[in-house]
């Protein structure tokens, strides 16, 4: 399933820059930034759980914000792209 993450953290202090810093590393290791505090996430539901899970874990919620979003099949009628970035297609051939 393709799943959306957005967050805002608040980095007035240097424990919110770390947070910020942990937060997109955990997205990173499962999706792709597509803009500074957004990620596409292909994932199955069980992968989904801990990714929620390790973003629970880090985000402080009196100050910071977390959201994920679940797309629903067909996809490709959910989402438009305009511009110059150029997502990978998880669903296409992998090239090395």
């Amino acid at each position: 399933m393709l799943v959306i993450v957005t967050y805002d953290v608040s980095t007035e202090t240097s424990a919110g820059r770390r947070r910020l810093r942990r937060i997109a590393k955990a997205c990173e290791r499962v999706g792709q930034r597509v803009q500074k505090s957004v990620f596409e996430c292909q994932v199955d539901e069980l992968r989904l759980e801990a990714l929620e899970r390790d973003l629970l874990s880090e985000i402080d919620e009196a100050e910071d914000s977390l959201r994920i979003y679940r797309l629903t099949e067909p996809t490709h009628l959910r989402v438009k792209q305009y511009g110059n970035f150029r997502s990978t297609d998880f669903e296409g051939p992998l090239v090395v």
